[in-house]
């Protein structure tokens, strides 16, 4: 996606005009997501009183990391819809139904960056095509670079975390139930979480 330039900016400097931090230029390479060590999740609010969380399990994905021109980054992710998981089975299941991801059909959900925007001193956007079921529009990610480090095995790593919101209509999951209070039983808007950590190959 992108590394992130720590430097403090001055009072009269726009992000635009940040120097690239040296360090972060030498992590610049090309990297992979380790499924085993990130995650993808939501969060929606149910019966308009309480939230339901839940990830997929099951994900892959490549990044590009350009420190000294973050800009240049990129991303590409495919996350396995039948992997979803909220702690209860039947749940599980008509999510992955025609209801809602039609999963048997459907089975993969995408993102595909196309721009990188360094919004100030610490905080990028990552601009792409998220696609579920058959339908792609844009999602904005706000990320933090969380750090680098060389792991016991010698693999160097990059971590990071995001969020963005959606509005699950958008994409055709258009499922809901009245609630006789009022209401509906599922909110439209839906919170994506993503806390990632990606291994630089050889």
């Amino acid at each position: 996606m992108a590394l992130f330039n720590r430097k403090r900016a001055t009072e009269t400097a726009a992000p635009a005009t940040l120097a690239a931090d040296p360090a972060l230029a030498a992590l610049t390479g090309e990297y992979t997501i380790d499924p085993a060590h990130s995650s993808i999740g939501f969060t929606v609010r149910h019966a308009m009183v309480t939230n339901v969380r839940g990830s997929f399990g099951e994900h892959e994905g490549t990044l590009r990391l350009d420190g000294a021109n973050p800009a240049a980054s990129t991303a590409a992710i495919d996350v396995r819809i039948d992997s979803i998981d909220t702690g209860i089975a039947d749940r599980d299941g008509h999510l992955k139904s025609a209801d809602f991801f039609d999963a048997e059909k459907f089975p993969l959900m995408t993102f595909r960056s196309t721009a990188v925007e360094q919004t100030d001193s610490e905080t990028y956007r990552v601009t792409g095509d998220l696609t579920i079921k058959d339908v792609t529009k844009p999602l904005t990610i706000d990320l933090e670079f969380n750090g680098s480090a060389t792991d016991v095995y010698g693999a160097e790593r990059v971590g990071f975390e995001g969020s963005a919101e959606i509005l699950r209509s958008e994409w055709g999951l258009t499922w809901n139930a009245a609630l006789e209070t009022g209401g509906v039983m599922v909110s439209d808007k839906v919170k994506l979480v993503f806390d990632i950590s990606a291994v630089k190959e050889a």
